[in-house]
């Protein structure tokens, strides 16, 4: 019985080891199905990537291979085509922005002040009222020099009637010679009296429109330096500064050398100049209206050889401002215009300056040039090229004349 047990144990065992080896052998099986198929596709991928470059090669030509390799070897060149620009005369100089009109507000009677009727740092009309001092006193002259101007002229009138009559009666012999001069210079006085009080009760209202202290002129105010409440009087200083902003002065200085050649090309005349400045702001961006030059200074500074110029521009955006610096550009009224290249496309050697020349082949040449002025950073160029060449500006260290390059345009 026990026999019959252990076989079949054994045979179970068996059996099951059986069963794992075989499923072992399945796997394995499809695993190396699966790398052959892998094996076939690549392989056939393969053969069809061969087949399809060795068609594109046919199909493309020894000519098509040849003409990519020889643009990859051209050297690349930045190129500017020659231009025309205007090349008037013309000088550069710094200049500093002015004011036509600067007025320090001060106090012209006593008082303690107790109005400020402004916002600081904003524009104001001519007679625009910004401060008031206390009134009442000055209120209570005027009223008083009324008074006495009243006064005065009804004892004028009672003056003037005794001397008519005493007139009258001197005429007839009634009154002597004496009550009559003294009438006379009665009168004389009562006139006398009523002139002082005229000008008293003008005094008094003066005094009175002292009180509010009013801007004389357009402009742009600054910060009250007197706080209301506190006592002013015609010593205690500036109240406030109001300045003019439109039109504006520019005031710049020119070397004598400069005037010297104006003068001998004309463009200066006693006091009639054929100039005009622009100015350039602080950001770079040119002021959008032109000036007038009018004031050239009476002598030369000796410490700088340089003599004053005064500009003025209008400024109703009040985009300048005094005390402001700028670049200030003169040039002559006479427009003058001629073919231009940038200084960087120059070369020189024993025959003279030249540049390089990228023709409508895209070959380098050289072309021999005669130069005019410099304007900015150009030349002018009076001999040698034609507007529209395109010269080397870049690059000019890899090619030599009769060499294909790349031309690329310069950017702007």
């Amino acid at each position: 019985m026990q026999a019959r047990v252990l076989n079949n144990g054994m045979r179970m065992v068996m059996i099951r080891g059986a069963l794992a080896a075989a499923c072992l052998l399945g796997l394995y099986g499809q695993v190396m199905a699966e790398e052959t198929a892998t094996k076939s596709t690549t392989a056939t991928e393969a053969k069809t990537s061969a087949a399809s470059t060795k068609a594109t090669t046919s199909t493309t030509g020894n000519k098509s291979i040849k003409s990519t390799t020889t643009t990859k070897s051209r050297p690349s060149v930045v190129v500017a085509t020659v231009r025309t620009r205007d090349v008037s005369r013309r000088q550069i100089y710094v200049g500093r922005v002015q004011a036509i009109s600067t007025v320090q507000l001060t106090a012209r009677v006593e008082g303690f002040l107790e109005q400020r009727d402004f916002t600081e740092g904003s524009y104001v009309k001519k007679d625009q009222k910004l401060f008031v001092i206390e009134q009442a006193s000055y209120k209570a002259a005027v009223e008083q020099s009324e008074a006495d101007l009243e006064g005065n002229q009804a004892q004028l009138k009672n003056d003037q009637i005794e001397y008519e009559r005493n007139k009258k009666l001197a005429e007839t012999n009634d009154v002597t010679q004496a009550t009559l001069d003294s009438s006379i210079a009665t009168l004389g006085t009562g006139k006398a009296n009523v002139k002082k009080a005229e000008a008293a009760l003008a005094t008094s209202k003066l005094n009175l429109s002292y009180t509010e202290v009013r801007s004389p002129i357009d402009g742009r105010v600054s910060a009250a330096n007197i706080d209301v409440g506190n006592l002013v009087s015609p010593s205690t200083g500036t109240l406030a500064t109001v300045v003019s902003m439109d039109p504006i002065y520019v005031v710049f200085y020119v070397a004598e050398k400069d005037l010297i050649e104006a003068r001998k090309a004309g463009l200066v005349k006693g006091t009639t100049v054929a100039l005009t400045p622009y100015l350039q702001l602080s950001d770079g961006s040119m002021y959008a209206q032109p000036g007038k030059l009018d004031y050239l200074g009476i002598q030369v500074e000796q410490t700088t050889d340089t003599i004053e110029v005064r500009a003025v521009f209008p400024n109703s955006e009040h985009i300048l401002i005094p005390g402001q610096f700028v670049n200030v550009t003169v040039k002559t009224d006479k427009k003058k215009t001629a073919r231009v290249v940038p200084q960087i496309a120059l070369q020189q050697d024993q025959s003279g300056y030249y540049v390089l020349v990228v023709d409508k082949n895209d070959t380098v040449k050289k072309r021999t040039v005669k130069l005019g002025q410099q304007v900015d950073s150009d030349w002018v160029v009076t001999e040698g090229l034609t507007e529209g060449e395109r010269v080397i500006v870049g690059g000019i260290q890899k090619v030599t004349p009769g060499l294909v390059v790349n031309a690329v345009d310069q950017k702007a």
